[in-house]
């Protein structure tokens, strides 16, 4: 006979209660699962609070189309990560972001230094015939990237991100191309809002879909696992 069909004296064991009467393991408290998180709560909250009032001021003034954004698709899907505590969706986001949000905010801290626009894309913030509450809330731009890059430190990163912003492109880009092109989201007919007439647009689809993934995401991806890797060893030595 093996071990485990051994007949007990005196009933089996508790090993939490330490006594012969079986009982469940106890249930952690919700204080103890507050605890655990490695995202604090109050920033879950702030964050899901904000895009509920963002998401709809932003659909009224610029449609249906502009959540297609990579930026304003990250809003959203950065709040999964919060409650997710993801490191995947954080990578992602990250791998998608970083760049060109850091490129915002030095566009935008050199206009409101000088009134110059050294590459362009914040001009709107200085506009008075854009509404206040919008330019307001697009300083999301420059939260993102420092937000982005806290989680993956206290997360860590997750190399499959650039592979899932790639996916995200291939799929995301040709339906800016095709849904609303006079918007041209995420450059879709060409760069910098400006459609282009240089080859034709299939051309310019299947360039983008190997330039962006191999110019932006993969340089990115290893600056990200460079960066993590060294904050893994900082906690270990």
């Amino acid at each position: 006979m093996n071990f485990c069909d051994a007949p007990q004296s005196g009933g089996p064991r508790n090993e939490y209660a330490g006594s012969n009467t079986l009982k469940a393991p106890p249930i952690p408290s919700a204080e103890y699962n507050v605890r655990r998180m490695r995202i604090p709560l109050w920033l879950k909250v702030l964050w899901t609070l904000w895009v509920i009032v963002w998401a709809p001021i932003y659909w009224r003034a610029y449609g249906a189309q502009n959540f297609l954004f990579f930026c304003d698709l990250g809003n959203i899907l950065i709040a999964a990560a919060l409650w997710l505590e993801s490191r995947l969706i954080f990578s992602w986001q990250a791998v998608s972001l970083l760049l060109f949000q850091t490129l915002y905010i030095i566009d935008l801290a050199v206009a409101l230094v000088s009134g110059w626009h050294p590459i362009g894309g914040t001009e709107y913030m200085f506009d008075p015939h854009v509404a206040l509450p919008i330019r307001l809330l697009s300083l999301f731009h420059v939260v993102t990237p420092p937000l982005l890059l806290w989680a993956i430190w206290k997360l860590g990163y997750d190399g499959r991100g650039w592979i899932v912003q790639t996916v995200t492109t291939w799929i995301v880009v040709p339906i800016n191309y095709f849904w609303r092109p006079q918007f041209d989201v995420n450059w879709a007919r060409g760069l910098f809002f400006h459609q282009q007439h240089v080859m034709p647009g299939t051309c310019y689809l299947l360039i983008y879909a190997i330039v962006v993934p191999g110019v932006v995401y993969w340089p990115t991806h290893r600056l990200l696992a460079w960066w993590a890797g060294r904050q893994d060893k900082g906690t270990t030595t």
